[in-house]
């Protein structure tokens, strides 16, 4: 058995992307397509046959400057999905210049498809646009997703909030579905000792800060200080704090592990559909209670306000009450022992290991 996997424009060592390819390798032949802005040649290693995609992301341009070079990335990984041996399409993202096109080749060609939705398409694709361009796309989209999931063997979704949401509106069998998070990849068990005062921000992405810098402000009066891993924020260009470059996995990890809480707070870029937002569970969620460091999480991010207050490894605050979630955050200092002693007991939970890992092999067997 062969499986195609397209990264379209994730990066080779995009962890989502590249543990699916890694666990894949084990039962089957994999040929994994990713992106790159480097001049890189085929090559197989391991029972993966590395095929990598050069693409300049973010070159300026209008927007029919923008649509024909992505069109032009599309037709050459459509070719790919043409010319490939494989008995299982495994898509992490869509070609979004032929949305259906992979799909429909790929059933006219037998084959099966593993469609792994990292985010809620319909939300988050085009997410800048507002107003009536933004309603309009969202209308079509969906339109184009509900297809997709039917084409599908098996969707895999981030969390159950968001495989819940979709069923709403998809007549797809939950049986060909699976809720795979961004699980860590390694435990730190916690050790309030080797803890600093300090609140740790975890991101490659440029996000959106509104309360959140008025929050840290604050919290600085109170003897914390404010960290930041992977991502200088213009935001917080007024913040006194330490900025970290990004690190390799393991250092990232450490990184994490010393700070006494990891904020996960920020706005969507477009307020009015947020859903790709409050339905996540990104990797900085699972790695940092991974790492053994509480989480404060935005009470909108309802995926991970559910998990938080289930398990009691942090604090769910409304950002825009700054009095409120000041008082919620120092409370949870006095009862700071407890909280670790939940995230020891619940790590297992938040990370990839062999039963989850046989799990996800069951489910690509059985399509």
């Amino acid at each position: 058995m062969k499986v195609l996997v397209i990264g379209y424009v994730h990066p080779k060592n995009d962890k989502r992307v590249f543990r699916t390819v890694k666990t894949l390798s084990k039962c089957y032949s994999v040929a994994y397509q990713y992106w790159t802005d480097k001049d890189e040649k085929e090559y197989e290693e391991d029972n993966i046959k590395y095929i990598p995609i050069k693409y300049e992301k973010g070159r300026k341009g209008n927007v029919i400057t923008k649509y024909f070079r992505r069109r032009a990335l599309d037709n050459t990984i459509y070719r790919i999905i043409k010319e490939e041996d494989y008995d299982i399409l495994y898509l992490h993202y869509f070609l979004v210049t032929k949305p259906m096109k992979s799909f429909k080749l790929a059933k006219r060609k037998g084959k099966k498809i593993v469609y792994d939705i990292h985010e809620h398409h319909p939300q988050d694709f085009l997410s800048t646009l507002d107003g009536v361009l933004n309603d309009l796309k969202v209308i079509v989209l969906s339109k184009i997703f509900r297809k997709q999931l039917e084409l599908s063997d098996l969707v895999i979704f981030v969390s159950k909030e968001m495989l819940k949401d979709v069923l709403k509106n998809v007549n797809v069998d939950e049986r060909k579905t699976i809720v795979v998070p961004n699980y860590a990849s390694i435990i730190i068990k916690p050790e309030e000792k080797k803890k600093k005062k300090e609140i740790t921000f975890v991101g490659k992405d440029i996000r959106n800060f509104g309360n959140e810098n008025q929050l840290l402000k604050s919290l600085i009066k109170y003897g914390f200080s404010v960290k930041l891993v992977g991502m200088e924020a213009d935001n917080f260009s007024d913040l006194p704090h330490v900025h970290i470059p990004f690190l390799p996995y393991i250092e990232m990890m450490e990184e994490i592990s010393k700070a006494y809480f990891s904020l996960i707070s920020y706005d969507p870029p477009n307020s009015k559909y947020p859903k790709n937002y409050t339905f996540a569970l990104p990797n900085k969620f699972f790695d940092s209670i991974a790492a053994g460091t509480p989480v404060i999480v935005k009470n909108s991010f309802v995926s991970m306000a559910n998990i938080v207050e289930k398990f009691g490894v942090g604090i769910v605050i409304d950002p825009s009450n700054l009095e409120e979630s000041i008082e919620k955050i120092l409370k949870c200092c006095e009862n700071y022992s407890t909280i670790l002693k939940n995230i020891e007991e619940y790590q297992e939970l938040f990370v990839w290991n062999n039963e989850r890992e046989n799990e996800f092999l069951r489910k690509i067997r059985d399509i």
